[in-house]
């Protein structure tokens, strides 16, 4: 457990329950009462770091170290992770510590597994805010942004963009606008941890449970250390394609200044998204409301007539490369589910098996017209 969370722990012991500033309230005690069903000897604790079938655990003692092999199942998405409420077991493993069971999460931070197969992976529990880090010290990737806010949305968490290294860029403002047109119903702030730009208020608006995601290289780290006020994190120096160079290679829980935690986590390469139709509805919201418009209830918005979608194409209201990742991310969405659920592979191969007769129809209807006006337009039928 690094020496940062032990001094907090230290320091704040005297409250009047000492895992009150982690998150601990009345509802969380009512949920670790029926899960030890009476029994004596447990500690409840939230789990501040996992590696390597143990993870640390705060506790009303102080953090322990814990085994988890007794809550080990086979779906990943179900594994320890930080953030999680654990219940403790004093001495019960032959390591020391062990973690019973774990209280239900009220909200948990998914993404489908690098491997593209089914499985998903739980990247942090439990939290209330979720703020994505993008570096303005390259050109920011707006279909990645988007990825990132379908996933902080399908958590149940609230997603906040950050637009971190703002000294990098002159254009900072600018930047801030054409995200916020990608994130609707979401703030964008603009911060430099170099400069303190930002971070006041950054901070104001952190309580309960935060997490931090984002890219390898977009000063997460950095700005961990600027948030805690401690260099919680070993960040090295940025090179020469704008990223930062950290060593960040787990996810941990730290304490904020202010009340409340924060939960670092490694640069994901890759986001993708399972499940998450609520989350692809609330950040494509524009997108949902033209479709609403459209003549037809199934319209493909593949230029039907009466499509709401295509005319704000054609007006300029809706940009191409945001419907392209609309379709993108809702077939990765429906691939994962389909990965997972008999009955949506064959709802998936009725959809393209229709859009491919259709598609056809539409071939053969195009090949009649076409000959019917070659046939009108040649010498022969004139005469």
């Amino acid at each position: 457990m690094s020496s940062i969370l032990q001094a907090s722990y230290a320091s704040h012991d005297a409250e009047a329950h000492p895992l009150a500033r982690y998150g601990w309230d009345d509802a969380w005690q009512a949920e670790f009462d029926a899960a030890v069903g009476g029994e004596t000897g447990l500690l409840p604790g939230r789990v501040a770091r996992v590696d390597r079938g143990m993870c640390d655990v705060i506790t009303a003692e102080g953090v322990l170290r814990a085994d988890t092999a007794l809550v080990t199942p086979r779906d990943p998405v179900r594994i320890v992770c930080t953030g999680d409420w654990a219940v403790v077991a004093r001495g019960q493993s032959a390591v020391g510590d062990l973690v019973r069971c774990l209280l239900p999460r009220r909200s948990t931070v998914i993404r489908s597994g690098a491997s593209k197969r089914s499985e998903g992976q739980v990247l942090a529990a439990n939290v209330g805010t979720v703020v994505i880090a993008v570096s303005l010290a390259v050109e920011p990737d707006l279909g990645r942004i988007e990825r990132f806010l379908t996933l902080a949305w399908e958590s149940g968490a609230v997603p906040l963009v950050v637009l971190t290294k703002a000294d990098a860029a002159p254009d900072a403002e600018q930047i801030r606008d054409d995200v916020a047109r990608v994130a609707p119903g979401v703030d964008v702030l603009v911060v430099s941890a170099l400069t303190g730009a930002g971070t006041a208020e950054l901070a104001a608006r952190l309580g309960g449970t935060t997490v931090l995601l984002g890219q390898s290289g977009v000063g997460k780290s950095t700005l961990a250390n600027a948030l805690t006020g401690v260099d919680a994190m070993d960040v090295r120096a940025i090179g020469v394609d704008g990223k930062g160079r950290h060593t960040t290679t787990t996810r941990e829980l730290l304490p904020l200044p202010g009340g409340g935690v924060l939960i670092d986590t490694p640069g994901l390469r890759g986001v993708g998204v399972m499940d998450a139709d609520a989350g692809l509805q609330q950040v494509f919201a524009d997108i949902d409301e033209l479709a609403g418009g459209c003549r037809f209830a199934d319209c493909g918005h593949l230029g039907e007539p009466g499509c709401a979608v295509q005319q704000a194409l054609d007006d300029g209201e809706l940009s191409h490369r945001r419907l392209e990742s609309y379709r993108k991310l809702l077939r990765e969405n429906r691939w994962m589910a389909s990965r997972t659920d008999a009955r949506a592979r064959a709802e998936l191969s009725r959809i393209w098996r229709e859009r491919g007769k259709l598609a056809k129809e539409a071939r053969e209807a195009r090949d009649r017209r076409e000959k019917v006006s070659r046939r009108r337009q040649s010498p022969t039928a004139e005469r």
